[in-house]
């Protein structure tokens, strides 16, 4: 049984994997939070009033042992309780601030929160040491990295331009203010940070040009009105790669193409680790981007705001490839290529925020702790560097190849082991998996989580 369990990052990831440790065990933990406040993250406590869920309520449970823990919450606070809401995300970030903090007054001061910068973890003489930036060093049994994701990594040409002119991380502080009434602001990426931008945009009263770019121009597309679910498949399917696309074009012509995504979900991890590293790199190659705004959808409303700016004007979506950039005075001149064109043309923006999304490749990373454990070689890339090296347990792996069963990892950076670990429900699963086995907990079954 470990005796001590140190936490590294006290968002969404980290919230649920204290939860669930004290729900099924009885460790010491560590909650190691860099920001002021742990049981949020980047996505529930950076959010807008204006950002939805992406996902129903009746979905967004932090336990798969109990799918309707989240609506009873709502419910109790007189939110309703229809079941397909998608609710702020502000919201959702209550809930989780709530869970944490029931927690750890039940907990009888097995959790305790520690506000700090993790830069490094060292095993020695059979035990884990972490070092914080200020100086500190905390020494526990078992280190879970639930690091989130890392920023996104700046276009080619990018990175010398200067700040006022572009934000390389949406999210960072500043990166949204300054901008004038009538100025033109360019997204480069037309996915769901992209949306997420543009929506804090125009609730800021900014009232100018928004124009997003991506090589294919594709937005995310929205979640039907009424979430009313075919029947579920009951086997995995054996196809791969193109036998496996026609597979579900042609479920998609019988029960419409939302189903036929979404009766592949409590597959999709299986599905990804059959499949061969050529397998997964001709996915990524070829149909990551029809994936990602077929599977990653948006609520309806947002959906509809978006048609209403695209329809005045106001949001342009673009299809393209970017030539070079200059800066000239208090404006970009960005010269163009539109898909599919042979001519260039030239958008004048007073910012690019880099909209790209999230990143997971280890080496570009900045980060100081992951920076020292992949110099250490006590955790390596996946084999398509689109994040941290883990086994099914989700324990890292070093360089040498072997597991690290005093180092795991949780969350996002996990996605070339099982790939959709992106979201709420994947994630949850995780976590609570992984507590289970750590506390030795009595292994139950479940289904269609």
């Amino acid at each position: 049984m470990t005796n001590t369990i140190a936490i590294i990052g006290g968002g969404f990831t980290g919230t649920l994997a204290a939860i669930n440790l004290l729900r099924h065990g009885d460790a010491k933990l560590l909650l190691i939070e860099r920001h002021a406040a742990a049981g949020e993250g980047l996505a529930y406590g950076a959010a807008h009033p204006a950002h939805l869920l992406n996902v129903r309520a009746a979905n967004m449970s932090a336990f798969p042992d109990d799918p309707e823990h989240f609506r009873r919450w709502l419910a109790a606070r007189d939110v309703s309780a229809d079941p397909n809401p998608f609710v702020p995300r502000l919201r959702y970030g209550d809930y989780l601030r709530d869970l944490l903090g029931e927690a750890q007054a039940a907990a009888a001061g097995r959790l305790e929160i520690v506000h700090g910068d993790a830069v490094d973890v060292v095993r020695a003489d059979g035990c884990t040491h972490v070092t914080l930036a200020d100086g500190r060093v905390v020494t526990v049994d078992t280190v879970m990295l639930a690091v989130g994701n890392l920023p996104p990594h700046s276009p080619p040409g990018m990175g010398d331009l200067p700040a006022h002119l572009y934000a390389p991380d949406p999210w960072a502080k500043g990166a949204l203010d300054g901008l004038g009434k009538g100025d033109t602001v360019m997204a480069l990426g037309t996915g769901l940070t992209m949306v997420d931008v543009v929506l804090a945009l125009r609730a800021r009263g900014f009232a100018g040009r928004i124009v997003a770019m991506s090589r294919r121009g594709q937005l995310p597309h929205p979640h039907a009105a009424a979430g009313a679910p075919a029947d579920p498949l009951r086997e995995r399917p054996r196809e791969t790669g193109a036998a496996l696309l026609r597979r579900v074009r042609a479920r998609a012509n019988e029960i419409g193409w939302r189903p036929a995504i979404d009766e592949l979900r409590r597959f999709t991890q299986d599905m990804w680790r059959a499949a061969s590293d050529v397998e997964r790199a001709r996915f990524l190659r070829h149909l990551r981007p029809w994936w990602d705004i077929h599977r990653h959808r948006i609520a309806p409303s947002v959906a509809d705001a978006l048609a209403a700016l695209r329809r005045d004007g106001t949001l342009t979506i673009c299809g393209g490839r970017i030539l070079g950039t200059e800066a000239e005075g208090h404006c970009l001149a960005v010269s163009w290529r539109p898909r599919g064109e042979t001519d260039a043309q030239t958008l004048r923006p007073a910012r690019i925020i880099n909209c790209t999304g999230p990143q997971g490749d280890l080496l570009r990373a900045d980060e100081p702790l992951l920076r020292a454990l992949v110099a250490r070689g006590t955790i390596r890339p996946d084999t398509l560097r689109i994040g941290i090296d883990v086994d099914a347990q989700s324990r890292t792996v070093a360089t040498d190849g072997t597991g690290n069963d005093w180092l795991y990892a949780l969350g996002p950076m996990t996605r070339g082991e099982f790939w959709e670990i992106v979201a709420v429900p994947d994630i949850r699963v995780q976590s609570w998996s992984v507590a289970r086995r750590l506390a030795n907990a009595q292994w139950v079954g479940w289904e269609g989580l």
